[in-house]
């Protein structure tokens, strides 16, 4: 009788499949924005009444409208009109709006004490400020008490200069990406400059110390008011195919153009054919003006801070009666700085700028006087006391210590 043999295989229990593992992320920041508000005629914006006030024109942060609300007579009956009030408004539908502010008046003297109220840059206890709905504001009820404003540097020529910065919050949470793709930046500056280098489609052309010089109208609109008022305004020129320029030389004016084309600074060395750190400055000096003159504010803040990089003994004083004359309150403060120290002031008095800026703007000598009298006196006081620190040459504010000459 045979035998039979039952073969049975054995095997180990299957491993159980590794789990998968998603993550995602919640990111909060902020979406920033600014507007900055001009009030003129701030004399005959008092007697408004308690509670009145003047606004500004509505700006966009975040997606939200906001509006900049002054209160000559104050915003509370019970503060009896002491006081001028400031306040930043949502001005769009929103709900519970969570944001960051920072209201800034501006110190129109040049010394750069503005006076700032900020969330930004500190620690806040509870959190950003929230806005509930339309209407709803932040701001100071006593932000100045008007006898002290009216004989402070913020009013000048009966103006006042508010600056508002906003930080809406924004949270979204974002999930692993399944793709992997590099967008190059933004290139539309190379492509209108190649359009002006092409001359093609050219419907313009200025006549400037000579030169002549072809440009797009609508670019030019789109890119500059004056020149918008000038080619397309209620007022426009008569001729407005071949326009003569007569307050900016030609240099400067091609520069202008390379501007507002490609967006950004020309080579200056490359446009003026010359390797000169001095040219270099009275380029950037010309077409400070020129940037000025068209509207074009990016640009003038571009050259304003090239020529506070180049500030030289040379070129100072004709750079700090530009400053003057254009407003460009950093650029006057650094040029002021620069010519108040020691080893500088009695090389720039010998030159020809220094002449101009006499001629030009004769004011701006007792504000350099007076910069100098209180650089002085802080050197008196340091002398004093040269046992028990160390002497740099500035003060704690970081300006420049007059010693004598």
């Amino acid at each position: 009788m045979g035998m039979g043999r039952v073969c049975g295989a054995t095997s180990k229990d299957p491993k159980p499949s590794s789990s998968s593992v998603t993550t995602s992320t919640s990111l909060t920041d902020t979406v920033n924005g600014s507007h900055q508000f001009k009030i003129t005629g701030y004399s005959l914006s008092k007697g408004i009444g308690i509670g009145k006030c003047i606004a500004s024109d509505t700006f966009m942060v975040g997606g939200f409208e906001w509006a900049i609300y002054f209160y000559p007579d104050g915003k509370s009956v019970e503060d009896n009109a002491t006081y001028v009030s400031l306040f930043i408004a949502l001005a769009s539908e929103g709900t519970d709006v969570r944001a960051l502010f920072e209201l800034t008046l501006l110190d129109q003297s040049g010394k750069e004490m503005h006076k700032v109220h900020s969330h930004f840059g500190r620690t806040l206890e509870s959190g950003p400020y929230t806005l509930k709905y339309r209407g709803s504001m932040w701001g100071y009820k006593r932000f100045f008490k008007r006898t002290a404003l009216e004989a402070s540097d913020f009013l000048k020529d009966d103006c006042l200069s508010v600056h508002c910065s906003i930080g809406v919050v924004k949270s979204r949470t974002e999930g692993p990406k399944l793709y992997s793709i590099t967008v190059p930046s933004s290139n539309i500056g190379v492509h209108f400059g190649r359009l002006l280098e092409s001359g093609k489609g050219t419907d313009v052309t200025f006549e400037v110390d000579g030169e002549t010089f072809s440009a797009h109208k609508l670019v030019l609109a789109a890119r500059s008011p004056v020149f918008r008022a000038q080619l397309f305004g209620p007022m426009k020129d008569k001729n407005t195919e071949n326009i003569k320029v007569e307050d900016v030389g030609a240099p400067a004016f091609k520069a202008l153009l390379h501007f507002i084309y490609w967006d950004e600074l020309p080579d200056m060395e490359q446009l003026t054919g010359l390797n000169s750190k001095w040219v270099s400055t009275l380029m950037a000096q010309h077409l400070l003006a020129a940037a000025d003159c068209y509207g074009l504010e990016r640009l003038r803040l571009l050259c304003e801070a090239k020529l506070c990089e180049g500030v030289a003994i040379n070129t100072v004083a004709t750079t700090l009666a530009l400053a003057e004359q254009h407003h460009c309150f950093q650029l006057k403060a650094v040029c002021l700085k620069f010519v108040s120290m020691p080893e500088n002031l009695r090389a720039v008095m010998q030159t020809d700028g220094f002449e101009y800026l006499k001629e030009s703007c004769p004011s701006i000598l007792t504000e350099l006087l007076e910069y100098v009298a209180r650089v002085g006196e802080h050197s008196v006081i340091i002398s004093k006391h040269r046992n028990e620190a160390i002497f740099d040459g500035s003060d704690v504010n970081g300006r420049r210590v007059k010693q004598r000459i």
